[in-house]
This record gives C-alpha cells, structure tokens and sequence, in this order.
C-alpha cells in the first residue's frame, strides 16, 4: 500500500546589494515513475518571475525554469508537491538470488531489456567515474558467486561503516577521490561512493536525489522545517529493476523516501543552480524542508 506525502521545499536567498537578474533551473518536485505517483506539483518565486516553464530532462525528471528582471535583494523559491510512495525494496529483494557477475555478464552481453538505459549508467560521469581504487574496495563485498543483492548489502554497510558523516567537510566541487581518502563527507558523497564502485565492477548505478521522511524520538512532536534534501544510489536488479540503496542509514530506501530526480551523478539534478547579476555576494542562505505524512 502506497503511503502519501505533503513535500514543501523553500528557499530563501538574501543578498547583500540589488540582484538586477536571476536566471534559475529547479530539481525541486517529485517525478513520476512505477513506484510513485505525484498527485500535484506547484513552484512559487517572490518575487514573481517574468518567465516561469517546466520540462522534462533527458533522465524524465521534472524541471523549472524561471527568469526574474526585476531588481531584488531577497528570492524566496517554494516548492510544494503531493506524492505517493511505494516501497519498492519489498518486490525487488524476493529476486536478489542472481550471482553478481551473472548480472555484470547480462549488462555486458545487451541481453537486458533495460540495456539502452542501464549503459549509460554503468559508464563513467564526471563526480562518479570508476577506477582501480573503488574496484578494490568494492570486491571486499563481491567475492566470487555471491549473490548480488547481499553484495550490495555488504558494500552499503562498509560505507556507512568506513564513512563519517560530517556535514560541512566537503561541498559539490569536492573531487571523489578526496572524500575517499578522507572518508568522511555527507549523503551526495556517500552516494557518489557507492556509484563509482559498482560501476567499477561493472554494473549500473544511478544517482537519486530526494527527500528522506524523519521521525521525531519517541514521545516527542515532529518539527516544523527540519527535514531536508537527501541522496541515494540505485543500482540494476537485472530481472527486477532498480533498488535504491542509501548508504547515510545503512538501508534499502522504503516508501519513507520521496525521488525528485536521478541521472548519473549531482551535476545532472542539482536541486537549485542558476546565475544571478550583482555586484554583492549571497548574505544568507536559509533551507527548510517539510515531509508530512497525509491520509
């Protein structure tokens, strides 16, 4: 049973002169896919842009665009969805039993009926290309004949394992191979990780931005704008599908994680980029994220 969400996303930017322009593309509301159903979708801009559309990109991911001339000092961006969730770990961990060089075959032969869109994800992309050192790591968890799903089991507990979670220790310009060696960094760094390994053994792996439902401790109300962006992988089940993987929590993602967008890595769904025209620079930059269960 799908379990359904309120999504809303604001951002608020303050600048320390008149910004005379702003020219911004969105990753900010939910897609539609086999495992999730967006009921609505709205995205609002104060002040109000002079063009505001909407498209899908190359990986079927909803995209906004907007232009605002007028001269302004604060842009306040609110995205505000409802979604329904599957929990698609459920269907596609009762066909985990392949052996993973099967897979890696299967992938490699073309015989997949998802093979057009799984080689380009089993290619390497700007923040998460393979190489020698993540295929190392990797076939710590992929010993001979074993089954693909406990592979990715094993490598997503050594990440969260291995990884120290520090939020400021890294940003998006963060080369991978420094978070490797430093082996801390946060949730798009995790996953970047989780990428370029599988890719190094030769298997698909996506990368899936989001929002992750928190729960309050036990007793306690849930927060008002304390939930935020996350990021995940996806890695091919052949047979099955896509399993998204999240190594912050050591976890299959459930119908408690809501997909905004996947591509190869970051660069192809950054949730908010754009160019703005001033001679100041950014004074603040505020992020709240709501993730409310509805009926």
């Amino acid at each position: 049973m799908a379990r359904a969400y309120q999504v809303t996303h604001r951002t608020d930017y303050r600048y320390e002169r008149d910004v005379t322009a702003s020219y911004g593309q969105l990753h900010l509301l939910p897609r539609d896919f086999d495992r999730q159903r967006r009921r609505s979708a709205t995205v609002t801009l104060t002040p109000g842009p002079d063009v505001l559309s909407s498209r899908q990109d190359f990986f079927g991911n909803s995209v906004s665009y907007f232009e605002i001339h007028e001269p302004h000092r604060r842009l306040t961006v609110t995205a505000q969805s409802v979604v329904e969730v599957a929990d698609g770990a459920r269907d596609v961990t009762l066909l985990g039993g392949r052996v993973w060089e099967d897979a890696v075959a299967a992938v490699a032969g073309g015989s997949l009926s998802e093979h057009l869109e799984a080689s380009q994800f089993v290619l390497g992309s700007p923040l998460a290309a393979p190489a020698d050192r993540y295929r190392a790591y990797a076939l710590e968890s992929f010993p001979a004949d074993r089954p693909l799903l406990e592979c990715v089991e094993s490598l997503c507990a050594r990440i969260h394992a291995d990884f120290r979670y520090k939020p400021g220790s890294t940003s998006v310009a963060t080369p991978l191979a420094q978070v490797f060696r430093r082996r801390r960094g946060v949730c798009q760094d995790f996953a970047h990780v989780g990428i370029a390994c599988l890719r190094s053994v030769g298997l698909p792996a996506r990368y899936v931005s989001g929002y992750l439902e928190t729960l309050p401790a036990p007793g306690r109300p849930k927060l008002t704008g304390v939930d935020g962006s996350h990021a995940w992988f996806s890695v091919l089940i052949p047979g099955a599908g896509w399993l998204d993987v999240d190594p912050t929590n050591d976890q299959f993602a459930n119908d408690r994680y809501v997909v905004t967008a996947f591509g190869r890595d970051y660069g192809d769904v950054p949730p908010l980029g754009g160019v703005i025209y001033t001679q100041g620079k950014t004074e603040a930059l505020k992020v709240a994220v709501d993730v409310v269960p509805i009926g």
